[in-house]
């Protein structure tokens, strides 16, 4: 069961001990059935990566691309297109703040973010017209599903820094993907790279019974609520 990790079902957090912004006069909306909590807690699923070089961290991306003008055709794995970390230092970097809606029903408020911006990256490597899914992937053969949708989002993020450090590697060292909107473990700790999909596939969680889509403002819990 190590061989694979992620977030607990379905849950992310880091190392507990990260500032937490103060609670406003006008309180945050909350997503139904959440409840606050202060502090990010380690929750994950196997053991944390020991990386030993972050300058090899690669990640790939594959799948139905767009790899020329009116020019779609299915890429093979071996023909899949790579980022280092230098790669996405060199890229423009975006800061987010946002709260995190973990699907055990808590929440954490401000957690502040800096990285890339995940629709950067789809950019530089177009999916065909017809892809509207994506296999995200992380360390030991996670996989979680999301929508092209969401992770073109304006605040899905490829983050290196949470509250202004780098990730520590319980919190998700060298990279992790953040997609806010959903539940949290649909960004992924240790991220590898996504698979463009044009039809939906289930990844570790999604198969364990936890919904496709994972909408916390509609309570998306599990795949029997699903339509």
């Amino acid at each position: 069961m190590a061989q694979t990790q992620g977030n607990v079902p379905p849950g992310t957090g880091g190392t507990g001990d990260e500032p937490v912004g103060e609670r406003n006069s006008v309180p945050d909306p909350l997503p139904p059935g959440q409840t606050w909590r202060s502090g990010l807690p380690v929750m994950h699923y196997g053991p944390v990566p020991k990386v030993k070089d972050p300058d090899g961290w690669l990640m790939w991306f594959w799948g139905w691309s767009a790899v020329g003008p009116g020019n779609d055709q299915d890429l093979e794995l071996g023909q899949a297109r790579t980022l280092t970390l230098a790669d996405v230092r060199s890229m423009d970097q975006s800061e987010l703040v946002s709260d995190l809606h973990c699907g055990q029903k808590w929440s954490v408020r401000g957690t502040s973010w800096q990285g890339v911006r995940a629709r950067d990256v789809v950019d530089r490597f177009p999916p065909g017209e017809d892809v509207r899914n994506v296999m995200v992937f992380a360390e030991y053969g996670y996989s979680a599903t999301v929508r092209l949708e969401d992770l073109t989002s304006s605040d899905a993020l490829l983050a290196t820094h949470l509250h202004g450090e780098p990730l520590t590697p319980e919190h998700g060292f060298p990279i992790r993907l953040v997609v806010p909107h959903l539940y949290s473990w649909k960004g992924p700790k240790w991220f590898r790279g996504w698979e463009y999909l044009r039809e939906p596939r289930r990844g570790f969680w999604e198969e364990r019974g936890y919904h496709i889509t994972g909408d916390p403002w509609h309570e998306q819990r599990y795949s029997y609520q699903e339509t």
